[in-house]
């Protein structure tokens, strides 16, 4: 283990982070900036637009200096935990955005994909970063390709998800309340729950708090659990290490099993409270439904050309995620645990979003399926993969376990 390559490698992730803020930024200065800029709008939108783009490339670059760097410094592919994970994660996303801004020049595309590749990295920071030995089922060339294709196809399957949403913002009708604007907001507000957590998770860091707890876990063993945000759920019957520390709320449900289940619960229902309650202040501010207020901004998109964009986005990673997901998987899970299935809860919402996309791609073509229809299934098969990726993760106890929460 290199640690000076390691060191540079997080450097780099670093500057990479904030190299894809600025990115960000100029795409939304490209779109909202246009109505105070003195050239024509379209050149406005074209010249900022470009500039967000050659911004995306160099992030990118400097993200993938930071998956070689780690690579060799660790000596396997950066791929083995939910840090590594999330940060391969936003890295094939803004390659899929790469790919999808050169053929299209969609300008608006940039405004959701990365502030969505910056929101995974923030959520990365969340993990720990510590590069540790492989568990014995890890140590298989089958990971590599097991994980990097998932990693690939569903950073694909992100720009589907942004090109899907796209359109049903462009295309709902906002004038009154219907069932769409309502699971238009719900999916937003999905979206801020990881956002709302980053900010909290990031202020309780700067102010160093911890609090400890020791429990009879469920191997009826002594253990002490550290948290990194106020505990609204602890350990049942714990021992509180840190007497000026806020004692918990609730107690996990007993039927939460796997490791640090208490803290992973802890995590989730900050993500839930903290999303709510980022999603209510921004009601506040523009006194209307967020899909309301970001609908103007899609004003000049032809919903034609995100629809098909969302389907190119999919028939490209629904091969790939084919492979990685199923036949790598099993191929992987055979040597490592002597079957090709098991019903693991990975396993089982992993198929559950391969017939997700199965379903979209069959209805497209054989059923006609278009526009909001198809757009509703892009959305929907993505969140099943956030689900699967982070509440799978952080509650439901698995071969696949290997997060921690907050």
């Amino acid at each position: 283990m290199n640690l000076e390559l390691i060191s540079l490698s997080s450097t780099l992730l670093l500057i990479t982070f904030f190299v894809y803020i600025i990115s960000g930024v100029v795409f939304v200065i490209s779109i909202l900036g246009r109505k105070w800029s003195d050239r024509d709008p379209e050149t406005h939108k074209k010249r900022w637009g470009k500039a967000g783009f050659i911004f995306a490339c160099i992030g990118f670059l400097f993200h993938l200096g930071y998956f070689i760097t780690r690579w060799i410094g660790v000596t396997n592919v950066p791929l083995s935990n939910m840090f590594e994970y999330m940060v391969s994660l936003a890295m094939m996303t803004v390659f899929g955005f790469i790919i999808l801004y050169a053929i299209y020049r969609t300008t608006l595309l940039g405004i959701l994909v990365l502030p969505l590749a910056i929101t995974l990295l923030g959520w990365a920071s969340v993990f720990d970063s510590t590069p540790n030995p492989l568990v014995p089922s890890l140590q298989s060339h089958w990971l590599t390709l097991h994980v990097s294709f998932v990693s690939l196809s569903q950073g694909i399957f992100a720009i589907a998800f942004a090109a899907g949403l796209m359109y049903i913002i462009r295309t709902v009708n906002q004038s009154r309340l219907n069932k769409q604007n309502f699971f238009l907001e719900v999916s937003i507000c999905a979206v801020l729950m990881l956002v709302g957590f980053i900010i909290v998770t990031s202020t309780f860091r700067g102010m160093g708090y911890e609090v400890s707890f020791e429990y009879i876990n469920e191997r009826e063993e002594s253990q002490v659990l550290a948290y990194t945000l106020p505990a609204i759920a602890g350990p049942q019957n714990p021992t509180i290490l840190s007497p000026e520390r806020m004692e918990p709320i609730i107690s996990t449900p007993g039927w939460m099993k796997g490791v640090d289940a208490p803290r992973k619960f802890n995590t989730l229902i900050w993500s839930f409270l903290s999303g709510l309650v980022l999603y209510g202040l921004l009601l506040l501010i523009f006194r209307k439904r967020l899909g309301a207020v970001m609908q103007p901004w899609l004003s000049d998109i032809k919903p034609a050309m995100l629809d098909e964009m969302q389907y190119r986005a999919i028939a490209i990673a629904y091969p790939l995620f084919t492979l990685g997901g199923l036949i790598f998987a099993m191929i992987w899970a055979e040597q490592a645990w002597g079957r090709f299935w098991g019903w693991d809860p990975k396993e089982v919402w992993a198929l559950i979003t391969w017939l997700l996309y199965s379903a979209y791609l069959h209805l497209r073509l054989s059923k006609g399926w278009h526009g909001t229809k198809s757009a509703w299934l892009g959305v929907i098969g993505f969140v099943i993969i956030m689900f699967n990726l982070v509440f799978v993760n952080l509650i439901i106890a698995g071969l696949h376990s290997y997060a921690s929460g907050g």
